[in-house]
């Protein structure tokens, strides 16, 4: 490969390759890859179709010699494999791993660095490596040699192999091979790093801005959004105290004051779906459109997404929100980087408090011309979704009672379903009424000139009262453009949800 030695990918073992630094988060990653096409020009991404958010998630970067492993829940980087030395250039302290190499180990290396390159030249002494036997009839085996934070794996002729013997002796002879693949990881080895590497809390935050930086320029990265009830939401952070939310009290400037500008402000124009709230005409506990909160307004889920297209007049500066009183109603603040966007308002009645819960239902707000967060869209960034990768994927849990007994982004929504029917099944006064708020509604997302990645109700969603409801959505590659998504609501909370049970993003009102 041509690539000078300023280009190459520097490597550091436990941290990163390149600007790779593992706990990067996966939108971080893809953002920053598809960026540069030339450099990166094939993207392959894989995961379990089944389990997208309980299996890893694969990127393979074929033209690179790259493969990447990601954590299905949390979607940070895990796991950097070097699997074609000639397909990049990589540093270890100035030192080159394959073009350093003397001109008979060249002519023999194949791919990768040889055992004693990387042994003698590279990395120095190391304890015994890891031998695995081949899997089937064929006569190497792979030999693994680990340092803090990467090994290497050489093939190694199994019938000379012995575990009494001397390894540098052995791996230096005619019997072992250049190294056919890299890893980079977080751990003493790699033997002792694998039984946790997608479990153990990555040392390193999801984006590498945050390594370093000066506290008072980059906010922090929020972990997790705690949903108690009540228009109340907690956002925990890495290194700072926790953020609380109170719908529609909640200003623009509490949200630009802890978690910086937003990336995007966004406006939606389109009306067209206000003629079907006159279709709204059932009432009940918690059911009546709140003051001020016109049908229309539920037309939110997803809406951020237009942020990325090229409709200008939709679009708003982000140096808007440090002026609010320029905002216009109903706009988003759209965080990408945090995994959520905030929809600003007028103050309206949140959803009531959980059943059993200790906080009380939120009063009416009084009339004020103050705009205020009314709304929280959380986005899970499930692969193959719809809008995978407009944000990076962001963790919830909602707080039920104070059993501890929570719902978590990564339950199946079957069981988020069952448990908040069965906590709200008291609030129908009948059962005409139940089946009355279960109308289905259309989510539309691709048509003609439909808004993209807009929602358009068939109903009043913000009068459900725990009946699930559902609509279907329509994605760029699916034919008739029906049946992607499901949207179910209950009080306070509005759900899409993929076939798969998968959450793909989560409205908080």
């Amino acid at each position: 490969m041509t690539t000078s030695r300023a280009s190459a990918a520097q490597i550091h073992p436990g941290k990163g390759l390149g600007f790779l630094t593992l706990g990067m988060s996966l939108h971080n990653v893809l953002t920053r890859l598809k960026a540069h096409p030339q450099t990166y020009p094939a993207i392959d991404v894989a995961y379990s179709a089944g389990e997208p958010l309980h299996q890893p998630v694969i990127l393979r970067l074929p033209s690179n010699g790259l493969r990447l492993r990601f954590d299905g829940p949390d979607q940070r980087l895990r796991l950097i494999e070097v699997l074609d030395f000639s397909k990049i250039s990589l540093v270890y302290k100035n030192q080159e791993v394959v073009k350093g190499l003397k001109p008979q180990e060249q002519a023999s290396s194949l791919q990768g660095p040889s055992f004693r390159h990387v042994y003698n030249r590279l990395f120095g002494p190391s304890y015994p490596g890891e031998y695995v036997p081949p899997a089937s009839h064929t006569p190497y085996g792979t030999y693994v040699l680990s340092y803090p934070g990467v090994a290497f794996s050489f093939p190694l002729q199994d019938s000379a192999w012995s575990d009494q013997c001397d390894f540098v002796a052995l791996m230096s002879s005619s019997a072992a091979s250049p190294a056919t693949s890299m890893a980079v990881f977080q751990g003493p080895s790699w033997p002792e790093a694998r039984s946790s590497l997608f479990t153990k809390l990555p040392q390193y935050p999801r984006s590498p801005a945050l390594v370093g930086k000066n506290r008072e320029s980059v906010p922090e990265e929020v972990e997790e959004v705690k949903i108690y009830g009540a228009g109340k939401i907690e956002l925990t952070r890495r290194g700072a105290p926790s953020f609380l939310i109170t719908l529609s009290e909640t200003t623009p400037q509490d949200l630009v004051a802890e978690l910086g500008p937003p990336d995007a402000i966004y406006r939606k124009n389109d009306r067209r779906i206000s003629i079907h709230g006159a279709a709204a005409g059932v009432t009940g506990r918690h059911m009546s459109p709140s003051p001020g909160r016109g049908t229309d307004v539920t037309d939110t889920d997803q809406s951020s997404s237009n942020s990325v297209t090229d409709d200008s007049d939709d679009e708003i500066s982000p140096a808007a929100a440090s002026d609010p009183s320029s905002l216009p109603t109903e706009c988003f603040f759209n965080y990408f980087h945090h995994g959520f966007d905030a929809f600003i308002s007028y103050p309206s009645t949140p959803g009531p408090a959980f059943p059993g819960s200790d906080l009380a239902d939120p009063s009416p707000p009084t009339s004020t011309s103050h705009l205020t967060v009314t709304k929280l869209l959380v986005h899970g960034n499930v692969p193959g979704s719809y809008p995978f990768n407009r944000h990076r994927r962001s963790r919830w849990t909602i707080h039920l009672d104070s059993a501890g007994d929570d719902l978590t982004s990564e339950t199946p929504y079957d069981e988020v379903s069952g448990r908040l029917k069965e906590l709200w099944k008291g609030s129908y006064s009948n059962p005409a009424e139940e089946k009355a708020l279960q109308r289905g509604m259309v989510l539309n997302r691709g048509w003609g000139d439909s808004p993209e990645s807009s929602v358009e109700f068939l109903g009043g969603w913000e009068e459900s009262t725990g009946g699930r409801q559902r609509a279907v959505s329509a994605g760029p590659d699916s034919g008739q453009g029906l049946g992607n998504t499901e949207l179910f609501g209950f009080p306070g909370l509005l759900f899409e949800v993929l076939k798969n049970g998968a959450v793909s993003c989560l409205t908080v009102y």
